[in-house]
């Protein structure tokens, strides 16, 4: 089953031909971090426009790349939910005309079921169940992975997710966009343990997390700084915010592995490239005995592979959609509405 998978939630333009759910005939990317990186970020309203004059083209590459022609498209799949509602309308508003241009099933996808599904690219082993850390720019969050459409959320971040945290950091310290990846560069060279930063204990569900204070503190001690003409040990700086990240989101997942018994273990979204996180998940699982999916830099972030991989599955379970289908800016990996 050939899948023509479209993913435009936020800043790339992906399209993607994704055979039963594993195998990638193409996957084609039309990026924007260089135009965002003026602005130090993502700026709405320009991520949209750029989605319009970019996906008809990128399909038609898609194609092309993949070597077929529409009439061998058996499904259009595309993400509609969550991210930036105008991204994610561009993304939805194509699929459908090309759904009943080529009188093809339309098939949904959530964003982070897609991140999730990436691993079955990855590893064509991989199965339910397993757990899954999913640590993007907007979301943060432990699943169990009980089917390829049934899941059970243990705990999620309260406020900020950690990827958002790391770019709005990166940024106050003058790091280009996106700042994930050059500060953790940058905490290579550090001391973890030489800035003192808070980790959360935010309520009753041991499993959830908050982002929030730990992003406020790092940012007073910068500004702090400043103000008072100190010089910050950036390296070390970075390498104790990357531990204090690690420190959230590493014990939760192994208490989770421990209460489930689960010895699988998942990792999705681009806040995975992280070497300090990656390091001590891989040494914790080890412990374990455990098994580590950690996909590769190119399926961490945004793609449309991903998308089409986790499509195969929600079109075997029924899950399809008609020319009613709408975007949404917030929605729960379960499906409700947030």
């Amino acid at each position: 089953m050939n899948i023509l998978a479209v993913e435009s939630s936020c800043d790339e333009t992906a399209v993607a031909i994704v055979r039963d759910g594993r195998e990638v005939l193409c996957d084609c990317i039309a990026s924007q971090v260089e135009l965002h990186r003026i602005y130090g970020g993502v700026v709405p309203e320009i991520a949209s426009r750029k989605h319009i004059e970019a996906i008809y083209a990128l399909a038609d590459q898609a194609l092309q790349q993949a070597n077929l022609s529409r009439k061998d498209i058996d499904a259009v799949a595309v993400t509609y939910a969550p991210g930036l509602i105008g991204a994610v309308l561009v993304g939805v508003n194509f699929a459908k005309a090309a759904a009943l241009a080529l009188d093809k099933p339309l098939i949904p996808v959530h964003h982070i079921r897609g991140h999730i599904g990436a691993n079955y690219i990855a590893y064509p082993d991989l199965e339910p169940p397993f757990l899954c850390l999913v640590v993007s720019g907007g979301h943060t969050l432990i699943a169990e992975v009980t089917d390829y459409t049934k899941m059970r959320i243990l705990g999620t971040t309260l406020d900020d997710a950690a990827g958002e945290c790391f770019d709005k950091v990166a940024r106050v310290l003058g790091m280009p966009y996106p700042g994930g990846a050059a500060l953790d560069k940058a905490a290579a060279q550090g001391d973890a343990a030489k800035y003192q930063l808070p980790r959360s204990k935010p309520g009753a569900n041991i499993y959830d997390m908050s982002f929030s204070g730990l992003k406020t503190a790092a940012l007073n001690l910068i500004h702090h700084a400043e103000q008072v003409g100190e010089t910050l040990d950036i390296p070390s700086l970075c390498a104790s915010f990357s531990q204090a990240v690690s420190d959230t989101l590493v014990p939760r997942v192994v208490q989770a592995m421990k209460e489930t018994g689960h010895r699988k273990l998942a990792i999705a979204g681009g806040v995975a490239a992280n070497s300090k996180i990656r390091a001590a998940i891989l040494e914790a699982a080890k412990q374990l005995d455990a098994t580590v999916y950690i996909p590769p830099l190119s399926l961490c972030g945004d793609n449309g592979a991903m998308i089409g991989a986790q499509a195969y599955y929600e079109f075997l379970a029924g899950n399809v959609a008609d020319m009613s289908l709408n975007a949404y800016a917030t929605k729960s990996i379960l499906g409700e509405q947030i």
